[in-house]
């Protein structure tokens, strides 16, 4: 097998997290330690990236959502002040997409394992973000001796077609767009409440230009909705089996929803709750599913006091 060819992002990739700070109003990050790393995930060469702040050994594993990237996590790692490992999905940013392009949540959590397992067997918490969140769930299912602690963000596997349908809205629209200026207007467009600065930053970190002048997103489009239990291409996969994850998950678990999201309803904490009694729920005012995007220093600070409060129990 060939080695990889050179890690090349092809725009300041760190270079902009004086901006993250500014918007939220942290001090100017000056010289942070954060460096792309990438593990092998299987004998094929396959390899899983991911974002590695700090000089010390990662206390805090952070894992987005469907079609984003490990970037979105940059203020939330700015304010926490943790060292911290945030994973690029397999088939997103810049980790390797999967030859059969199905990315279910149970097999994503292995290939998680691998690189939690290789970069911060020790962390204090583990933080999955949507389609990050139900495979945070199997991966404390699986390999619970890597999940001291879970945060969940704004999922749990009742989410549905339904629940989800402004984000399955925006990931099923176009795949190749005419210019930059074209793809950062459409994510505007979704996304009404978010600076534009900040959008601009999220599509420089998650799209990229091709040799003829058009952008397409990095991420991988689920096309094998059958792997992932769904019915065809046009409609969301059902997660409802991933339930029995949820009852596996041995550690304190939290999860945190967005004041503005519809993708988890009271019904779905009334289900959580049932399977994990001990779990805290916690509602982030003027958030909405992207509670990262939406309001970092809180959910920083909710990460924060997590950690400290199941570590005085």
């Amino acid at each position: 097998m060939s080695a990889p060819p050179p890690y090349n992002p092809g725009y300041p990739e760190f270079g902009m997290l004086h901006e993250n700070a500014a918007e939220v109003g942290l001090p100017h990050p000056g010289d942070v330690v954060v460096e792309r790393v990438f593990v092998e995930v299987d004998a094929g060469g396959r390899r899983v990236s991911a974002l590695k702040w700090g000089e010390g050994d990662p206390e805090v594993v952070l894992v987005h959502g469907g079609a984003q990237n490990a970037h979105t996590w940059d203020t939330v790692v700015l304010a926490l002040e943790r060292p911290a490992l945030a994973v690029d999905l397999p088939g997103h940013g810049h980790s390797d997409w999967r030859d059969d392009h199905a990315y279910w949540p149970p097999m994503m959590a292995a290939d998680l394992a691998k690189v939690v397992g290789a970069l911060a067997p020790d962390a204090d918490l583990v933080v999955g973000m949507s389609l990050g969140g139900l495979t945070s769930f199997c991966l404390a299912a699986t390999h619970p001796y890597l999940v001291e602690r879970l945060a969940i963000v704004d999922v749990t596997p009742g989410t549905d077609h339904a629940k989800a349908e402004p984000i399955v809205t925006f990931i099923s629209g176009p795949e190749t767009f005419a210019s930059f200026d074209e793809i950062l207007a459409r994510t505007i467009e979704h996304n009404p409440t978010r600076s534009e600065s900040s959008l601009r930053r999220g599509v420089l970190h998650n799209a990229k230009e091709n040799p003829d002048g058009t952008w397409s997103w990095r991420y991988d489009a689920v096309r094998d909705w059958k792997a992932a239990g769904g019915d065809d291409a046009s409609r969301m996969a059902d997660f409802t089996n991933l339930w029995e994850a949820v009852d596996a998950v041995d550690s304190p678990l939290l999860l945190l929803r967005g004041g503005n999201s519809g993708v988890v309803g009271d019904e779905d904490v009334e289900e959580l709750q049932r399977r994990q009694p001990e779990a805290e729920v916690v509602v982030v005012p003027d958030a909405g599913h992207s509670i990262q995007g939406d309001q970092p220093l809180v959910l920083a600070q909710h990460l924060h006091d997590f950690i400290t409060r199941s570590e005085r129990s």
